[in-house]
C-alpha cells in the first residue's frame, strides 16, 4: 500500500485521500522519522507519524459584514439564502460585503478551517453567481466539507433553480444537453461553441407563461445534473429565451423591468445527504421580492405551497 493510501485510509472520514496527499507534501506526515513520500510504498514495522495539522487563527470579523439569511444550522451544516448582488469569495473589485464576510462574521469559528496546508477556506464547497439570489449550503467541519465536496462532484446533490425567461417557451418540457466552456473570444463569457467545451445537462419545466407576442415571458423550474459555471444561463440563452435582466447572455433585450442588471434566476431548493447522520435533507430558499412582484403581477401568487409543487414538478 502507498503513504497517501494508508494515511488516506487512517483519517477517513473526516480528510480526503486529497487532503492526505497535502499532510504529506506539507511535510505533516513522517515515515520512520523521516519526510514521507505519497508514492512511497509501506512495509511492515514501518512507524508512521502524523504532526498535528496547523490552525489558522480565525481573523477578527470584516467591517464591511452584511446580514445573511440563515436556513439551517447545525454543528455540521449551514444553508444559507445568499442575495442577490452578493459575491461568494472575496474577488478583483469585490474586497468586502460577500458571503465569506457575512459567513466569518455570524460563525466565526468558520475562520480556522484550515487545509492540511494551512490555507484557510471557510466552508465553502460550491457556488452562485454573483446576480444569482438563493440556497447555498456551507460546511461547518472537515467531514462536512469532504463529505459535501464528494457529493456534488458525484452529482448526488439535486438542485432546483426557477428563471423567468424572454418569450414564450413552446415545449412544457425540454432537456437541454449541450457542453459548454469558455466562448472563444470573449473570456468573460460560457458558450456552446467553445473549443474546449464540458458536458453540461439542464432540465427545463414550464411553470407558467405570460403574455403574448414581444412581451411574453415564461416561468420555468431548472434541474441541472452537471454545475458548470454559467450553466443555466447559457443554455437558456442557447434555446432562444435567455433570463430576463440577463447583462451577458440576454442580448440587446436583457433589461427588464425591476431585473436591470440582475438575471431572474433564483436557487430555490438545494437537497443533500448529512454528512454525520447519513438522511436526506432539503432547504428552500424563499422567492425573492423582485421575482415574486414579477409574478404576482401577472395573477400567480406565491405561497408556500406552489412553492413546494414548483419543487416537486422541478
Amino acid at each position: 500500500m502507498r503513504l497517501d493510501q494508508f494515511v488516506a485510509a487512517a483519517i477517513a472520514p473526516e480528510y480526503s485521500r486529497s487532503q492526505a496527499a497535502r499532510m504529506i507534501k506539507a511535510g505533516l506526515v513522517t515515515v520512520n522519522g523521516a519526510a514521507g513520500r505519497a508514492s512511497r510504498v509501506m512495509r511492515a514495522g514501518d512507524r508512521i507519524e502524523l504532526a498535528p495539522i496547523p490552525v489558522p487563527e480565525a481573523p477578527p470579523a470584516p467591517q464591511e459584514a452584511p446580514p445573511i439569511e440563515v436556513l439551517f444550522a447545525d454543528a455540521e451544516l449551514i444553508a444559507v439564502n445568499k442575495p442577490a448582488g452578493m459575491t461568494v469569495h472575496p474577488a478583483p473589485g469585490h474586497p468586502h460585503s460577500t458571503l465569506v464576510d457575512a459567513l466569518l462574521a455570524r460563525f466565526p469559528e468558520l475562520g480556522a478551517m484550515a487545509e492540511p496546508d494551512g490555507v484557510m477556506r471557510p466552508g465553502i464547497v460550491h457556488r452562485l453567481d454573483k446576480e444569482t439570489s438563493g440556497v447555498m449550503v456551507v460546511a461547518r467541519t472537515p467531514l462536512a466539507r469532504t463529505s459535501l465536496s464528494r457529493q456534488f462532484k458525484e452529482r448526488s446533490v439535486r438542485k432546483i433553480y426557477v428563471a423567468i425567461v424572454r418569450g414564450a417557451v413552446a415545449r412544457d418540457r425540454i432537456t437541454i444537453a449541450r457542453p459548454i466552456g469558455r466562448h472563444p473570444t470573449e473570456r468573460k463569457r460560457i458558450s456552446v461553441r467553445s473549443r474546449t467545451p464540458r458536458e453540461a445537462v439542464s432540465h427545463v419545466t414550464v411553470l407558467r407563461r405570460f403574455g403574448e407576442g414581444g412581451d411574453a415571458s415564461t416561468l420555468v423550474a431548472v434541474r441541472p445534473e452537471t454545475g458548470r459555471t454559467h450553466q443555466i444561463r447559457v443554455h437558456l440563452a442557447s434555446i432562444g429565451h435567455p433570463c430576463l435582466g440577463d447583462p451577458l447572455y440576454g442580448g440587446v433585450a436583457g433589461g427588464a423591468e425591476g431585473f436591470e442588471g440582475r438575471q431572474a434566476l433564483h436557487a430555490l431548493a438545494l437537497a443533500v445527504t448529512h454528512p454525520r447522520r447519513g438522511e436526506r435533507m432539503e432547504f428552500v430558499a424563499p422567492i425573492p421580492a423582485d421575482m415574486s412582484g414579477f409574478i404576482g403581477a401577472r395573477g400567480v401568487e406565491v405561497d408556500e405551497s406552489v412553492v413546494r409543487r414548483w419543487i416537486t414538478v422541478g
